[in-house]
This record gives C-alpha cells, sequence and structure tokens, in this order.
C-alpha cells in the first residue's frame, strides 16, 4: 500500500511539472522557429533533424523553462490570481519549481550547444531575457512595456531570426530582420492580452501592466494599435518588394483582424481569450505568408 501512495504521489508531481511547463505557450516560438526556416530560402532536404532539435528547443526546452521561472518568482501572484496552478496549489512543492527552473535552462543549454554557435548564443540571450523577466532585482516584467517586450523578442524575433541564420550559414538580409522584428513589436499586444486576468493580483504586488497602468479598456485599445501597425508595415514593405500577392493576402487578413478589434476594445477584460483564439490566430497565419515572400526574396537572390 505504501509503495502504491508513493507511485501515485510521483505520478501527480510528473503531471504538475509537465502543466508548470504550460505547454500551451510551446506554439509561438516554435512557429516562429519554422517560420525563419522558411523564410531562409534555402533546402531543409538532409537538416530535418535540426529543424526537429530546433523546435524542441525553442519550445518544450526554452520556452517551457521561461513558464517555469514564471511560475515560480510569481507564486504569491498566482495564490490570489491562480491558486490551482502547480506552485501555490502545492503539487509542486517545496523548492522543486527552483531547482526545475535551473535543470531545465542546463538542458536547454545543452542541447543548443550542439546546434552550432548562433543557436548557442540565441539561447543564451533567450534565457537571460527569461530570467530577467520574472527574477528579481531586475524582473522586467513589473512593468507591462519592457517585460511584453522581452516575452516578444523572445517568442517571435529570436526563434525566428534563429531559425533563419542557420538555414542559410549567416544572418538574415536586411528584409529578413526588419520582418521578425516587426512582428516582435506586434507580439508586445498580445502579451497584453494575457494580462487581463491578472489585474488584481499584479495590483496588490507592484506589476505595472498595462491593464494596471492604463486601465483595461485603454490597455485593450493600446494592445490593437500595437498589433496592427507592424502588419500594415510589412504590408508596404512586401508591395514595394514586388510580393503583391504575399502583401494583399496579409492585408485580408489584417482586415478581419481589424473587425474582430472592433468588438474586443469594448469589453477586452472578458474577450481576450476569444481574441487569442481568432485574431492571434490570424497574425500567426500572416507571419508564415510573410515568411514565404521572403523566401521568394532570398530564392531570387541565391
Amino acid at each position: 500500500m505504501k509503495r502504491s501512495i508513493e507511485a501515485t504521489h510521483i505520478g501527480v508531481t510528473a503531471s504538475a511539472l509537465l502543466e508548470l511547463m504550460k505547454p500551451v505557450t510551446w506554439f509561438p516560438p516554435m512557429w516562429a522557429f519554422m517560420c525563419g526556416v522558411v523564410s531562409a530560402g534555402t533546402s531543409v532536404e538532409g537538416r530535418w533533424s535540426f529543424v526537429a532539435l530546433g523546435a524542441i528547443l525553442t519550445g518544450p526546452l526554452v520556452c517551457a523553462t521561461s513558464q517555469i521561472v514564471n511560475d515560480w518568482f510569481d507564486r504569491g501572484v498566482d495564490a490570489i490570481n491562480e491558486p490551482y496552478r502547480p506552485i501555490p496549489s502545492g503539487r509542486v512543492p517545496g523548492d522543486w519549481g527552483l531547482y526545475f527552473a535551473v535543470l531545465w535552462s542546463a538542458v536547454s543549454l545543452a542541447v543548443a550547444s550542439t546546434l552550432g554557435n548562433i543557436v548557442f548564443v540565441a539561447t543564451i540571450i533567450g534565457l537571460v531575457l527569461a530570467w530577467a523577466y520574472s527574477a528579481p532585482p531586475v524582473r522586467l516584467k513589473t512593468n507591462g512595456w519592457w517585460g511584453n517586450s522581452a516575452v516578444a523578442l523572445c517568442y517571435e524575433g529570436l526563434p525566428w531570426i534563429t531559425g533563419a541564420s542557420v538555414m542559410a550559414g549567416a544572418l538574415p538580409n536586411w528584409p529578413g530582420l526588419v520582418v521578425p522584428l516587426l512582428y516582435s513589436f506586434g507580439a508586445h499586444g498580445i502579451m497584453t492580452l494575457n494580462d487581463f486576468k491578472s489585474i488584481e493580483g499584479d495590483k496588490r504586488f507592484g506589476i505595472a501592466s498595462l491593464p494596471v497602468q492604463h486601465g483595461a479598456e485603454r490597455a485593450g485599445l493600446i494592445a490593437c494599435v500595437m498589433m496592427a501597425i507592424p502588419q500594415i508595415v510589412v504590408i508596404g514593405l512586401l508591395f514595394d518588394w514586388n510580393r503583391p500577392i504575399h502583401a494583399a493576402l496579409i492585408a485580408v487578413s489584417l482586415a478581419v483582424q481589424l473587425y474582430l478589434m472592433t468588438r474586443l476594445v469594448k469589453s477586452p477584460r472578458e474577450l481576450a481569450p476569444w481574441y487569442n483564439a481568432t485574431g492571434v490566430s490570424l497574425y500567426v497565419s500572416g507571419m508564415l505568408i510573410a515568411a514565404f515572400a521572403l523566401r521568394s526574396i532570398n530564392g531570387a537572390m541565391l
């Protein structure tokens, strides 16, 4: 009986650790990495193992590490906002959360070291920002402008540029840099959408997210503007680079997003999850369209 109880406890702990890593958050950096691979304009033949390992690194390793670090240093806030989370609920007991964050950081670096210097340096940058976002004394998340910028860069620009750089064997050209950076700028707005659920706890613990700083409705409007402007710039650039079909497709996507935003801004706190499932899906679809546009540009340059 004792062995059965111990086995059950280990199983529950393993499940809680997986929940701590928040698999649902792995998609954005993995998607951005794949956009980078697509945008490079080079063949993936014979490099599928790199692509697979790179996707694992960006999602289940580096992104998961950032989630563990965040949950550990936010355990007080989560006790108010999300008491069912693994750490405040006691399902990840003691200092296990901190130990696991350190371990997963080390595993991420070990895997990155097998993929070359570019990936290794990018991984270091991503992990430094992940810890700086949540851990004192830096704790970038205490200001929504700085914190969301760090997360947006790690989720979109950094993995995109990394994937493109390794596939091409060098840093991307100017179009290959400006497009992922623009989408990173827009992702700042997406990060703001995730802050509406935590307003009470953020206020109590001095976290100045945009909803705390500006109120829910104004923060919703700011998020929409920040998501829309970079896409408008991308559309203009693609027209200028003689990629009218790609530009038109993104324009259609943006038009639908703008329609959805008119509903979001009326009640952002309640509708943020809905917009994440609808408008954000269109946003990331536009990223892939832009990646194929860059691929055709890079292919023409070869």
